[in-house]
């Protein structure tokens, strides 16, 4: 009888799915899929970790005594500040539909999270997980800033330039190439943020270096980190934060997050020792902040990689990042003299551009990559399509960053003065001490 009624059965089941339309067959039911959402939520902490408190031990040891505390008040204020302001209004604006717009900003169909709820879902996580994940990516991005102008800027001058340059700056560079915008359709790939986080923050460092003008004394005076134990942590917490910033970005708990992890630890350590080796020929001794340092910068370069290349070229783009960088942090800043305090733009700005090149190289399937993006059949139309991707973006936020300095400065003023940068910004600014001995 079971085989008589399955002999009728599925002929007819067959002919009622067939007379469906075609939508209907293609059309798949999300559901939320809770490995996935469990790997992006200790993705999220992770990157969220990278910033407090990676970054502000990471910049903080590297600052003179009187002035640590000024690094972790800045680096403490932006996490809250972007977090308020991606919710009233950058979630939408980076991730929203622009309609006519949409190739440079996004909509308004959810300012303030409009219509996000418990069960709303993003591919198959919960929307709320993946707002707070590119959430996270906001808030490193102009902290990462603070490294070029610290020792010397105005609390409130920072805080009020971090919000304009969130605005008129990361959001639109964000929705060009993550949220369907013209560098997205253009085949640009970025997978992780070389281009939205790294070149952006690290261009940004240049141009509010170049604007403020060099801390008082240098480059004679001596001016060594106070702390490198402080450093060398934070480093260390950056390196494992970046397994969230980029196997993270997978947005699944998958062979691309696996591969992605993978990449990012070799690139990192591939770069930490080309630093330290070309640093030890030349001065005779390796550093515990070249090797640091050296670390980040191979982290920086195979962001945007990270979900394209093999294992051997994240090797390759490492070791690449460990020299190029090293010598964007030193032979570079001392031809152009300018005063990036913590070497953003050589390390972020540098290792950024090392790595969007040569995503477009190593993306090729000939070179183990997962092959180029839509529309794009040859290396040399990937790397055309990258480069690109960077030049629009160095020229973009270096225009509109030193318009927006300009406009903090006719507001607040950009600098302390003379007598409370000779004090140093923890007192003179918070009358507070990072250190009572």
């Amino acid at each position: 009888m079971k085989k008589l009624w399955m002999r009728w059965c599925l002929p007819v089941g067959a002919a009622l799915m067939l007379s469906l339309p075609s939508g209907a067959m293609a059309e798949e039911v999300v559901v939320l899929n809770p490995g996935n959402t469990a790997w992006m939520l200790t993705s999220t902490a992770l990157v969220l970790f990278m910033t407090v408190p990676g970054l502000s031990l990471f910049y903080g040891g590297m600052v003179r005594a009187k002035n640590v505390l000024s690094v972790l008040m800045q680096c403490f204020a932006i996490t809250s500040l972007i977090t308020v302001l991606w919710s009233l209004y950058g979630y939408s604006l980076a991730f929203g539909d622009g309609g006519g717009w949409n190739a440079m900003i996004g909509g308004t169909q959810k300012l303030f999270l409009a219509g996000i709820t418990a069960t709303s879902l993003n591919l198959t996580i919960p929307e709320t997980v993946f707002l707070v994940f590119q959430m996270t990516f906001a808030i490193i991005t102009p902290a990462l800033i603070v490294g070029a102008f610290a020792e010397r800027m105005k609390f409130s001058a920072m805080l009020l330039f971090m919000g304009l340059w969130f605005t008129a700056v990361y959001l639109p560079v964000c929705h060009w190439v993550w949220g369907a915008g013209w560098l997205s359709t253009r085949g640009v790939l970025d997978f992780a943020g070389g281009t939205v986080v790294h070149i952006n923050a690290g261009v940004a460092g240049l141009v509010a270096a170049l604007v403020l003008g060099k801390r008082k004394g240098f480059p004679t005076t001596h001016m060594p980190p106070h702390n490198l134990t402080f450093t060398v942590m934070g480093a260390g917490m950056l390196w494992v934060g970046w397994f969230g910033f980029n196997a993270g970005s997978a947005v699944a708990a998958d062979g691309i997050a696996g591969m992605a992890m993978a990449v990012t630890q070799i690139a990192a350590a591939a770069a930490a020792l080309s630093w330290m080796f070309v640093e030890w020929g030349i001065h005779g001794k390796p550093s515990a902040l070249g090797i640091v340092t050296g670390a980040v910068a191979g982290l920086v370069a195979i962001t945007p990689a990270s979900g394209y290349v093999s294992p051997m070229a994240a090797l390759v783009i490492g070791a690449v990042a460990g020299l190029l960088c090293f010598w964007g942090a030193t032979a570079l800043k001392r031809k152009m003299g300018y005063d990036d305090s913590l070497d953003a733009f050589g390390v972020h700005g540098v290792g950024g551009i090392v790595g969007a090149v040569l995503t477009g190289v190593f993306a090729s399937k000939d070179l183990g990559g997962v092959g180029f993006a839509t529309g794009i059949n040859t290396l040399s139309e990937q790397v055309v399509a990258q480069l690109v991707g960077v030049g629009a973006t160095v020229v973009y936020c270096a225009i509109v960053t030193f318009i927006l300095l300009k406009v903090v400065d006719l507001v607040t003023g950009l600098r302390v003065d003379l007598e409370q940068e000779t004090v140093g910004l923890d007192l003179s600014l918070h009358d507070e001490r990072g250190y009572n001995l």
